[in-house]
């Protein structure tokens, strides 16, 4: 995985830091910059490309990492507007079970209803406290601010047992975590992280029978034949997920096709190998440096309690981290390597 990493940092990646903050925003692959630039040169130039063809070609890419057809695929650009079309199909009262501290995109749209019951537990608890009349359990599969992974075979096992659906963000995982959307009801990720996309890109998966969701914001696009769709009210709404598609941002869809091309060319697999290999070398040397990371195990983000106030200094440094309720977080993806991590411990040695 090392010569991997090596090449993929001569041919694909060029940052001029010592980046390991994918967990924040990932690091755009050249084959994306040069799509992306293309794009946009064509739209300078009067003639624009076919970036619908580009929205096509990414939510298949996405559909095949996620293990489910391109029928169950929406496009669009936000985690928080699924989270928001999930909310709306609820009914009054009904129960949403989250995991305390999760990102703020995937369970405010739920608050904001003031009409249900929102309950929050422990990420560690949350199957434990799924319960009779439960409607849906919603939470991310890697926590953003300290990389814990949530144990989704048990917590589909209890939402199955007591009738709830499961709604799973996989920002923080998709790429990196071999993902199982099947398994689940509703899942939603942005693509500028662990994808390697650019921002304004994100997906949903829906089931077969779109889990009784209502496409409350549906545009045009959304539309069985969208360009028959763009005046008055859409006639024939897509067969498809694509009826839950956000109007896209086609430019970030030129680059994101070629990102996710290339995270299926290496493997989620092989990514992940590497990711972990890099965060578990960083645990070790904390270790030796006499600081305990919060526990996440399996995952390729660390966070240090109590270093946070260092990002600034290790950013002037090149060093870039980020500081998450007063926690140093690390996030090891591809184009990191084992010389990196030393260079954060080395930054972090006397500390």
């Amino acid at each position: 995985m090392e010569t991997l990493a090596g090449s993929l940092a001569a041919t694909e990646f060029a940052p001029r830091t010592t980046y390991l903050n994918t967990a924040s925003i990932g690091v755009l692959p050249a084959r994306t910059v040069a799509a992306m630039q293309q794009a946009v040169e064509s739209v300078a130039a009067g003639k624009p490309s076919d970036m619908f063809a580009d929205v096509e070609a990414a939510r298949a890419s996405f559909a095949r990492l996620a293990g489910v057809p391109v029928t169950r695929v929406a496009a669009g650009s936000s985690v928080a507007v699924y989270s928001g079309l999930i909310a709306a199909s609820l009914p009054e009262g009904a129960e949403v079970l989250t995991a305390e501290a999760d990102f703020s995109s995937v369970v405010n749209p739920f608050h904001v209803r003031r009409d249900l019951k929102v309950r929050a537990v422990p990420l560690e608890g949350l199957a434990e406290a799924v319960r009779p009349g439960t409607a849906l359990v919603a939470v991310s599969a890697a926590q953003s601010a300290d990389g814990r992974v949530a144990d989704l075979p048990a917590i589909r096992a209890a939402a199955r047992a007591h009738g709830a659906r499961t709604y799973i963000d996989v920002s923080q995982a998709a790429g990196w975590l071999p993902l199982d959307a099947d398994a689940d009801d509703f899942t939603a990720a942005v693509a500028y992280k662990w994808l390697v996309c650019p921002r304004g890109v994100a997906f949903l998966v829906v089931p077969e029978d779109f889990g009784g969701l209502t496409p409350v914001f549906a545009s045009w696009v959304a539309g069985e034949r969208p360009w028959d769709s763009c005046y008055g009210p859409v006639e024939e709404l897509a067969h498809s997920a694509r009826r839950f598609d956000e109007s896209p941002s086609l430019l970030s869809y030129a680059g994101a096709r070629h990102s996710l091309a290339l995270v299926e060319e290496i493997g989620v697999d092989a990514v992940r190998a590497h990711d972990l290999a890099l965060a578990d070398r960083f645990r070790a040397g904390l270790d030796s440096l006499g600081h305990e990371p919060l526990p996440a195990p399996g995952s390729p983000i660390v966070s240090v309690p109590g270093l946070g106030r260092l990002q600034p200094e290790l950013s002037r440094a090149g060093i870039e981290v980020s500081d998450r309720a007063g926690n140093l977080r690390a996030a090891f993806h591809l184009y990191n390597a084992a010389a990196d991590v030393d260079r954060l411990l080395d930054a972090l040695s006397g500390v």
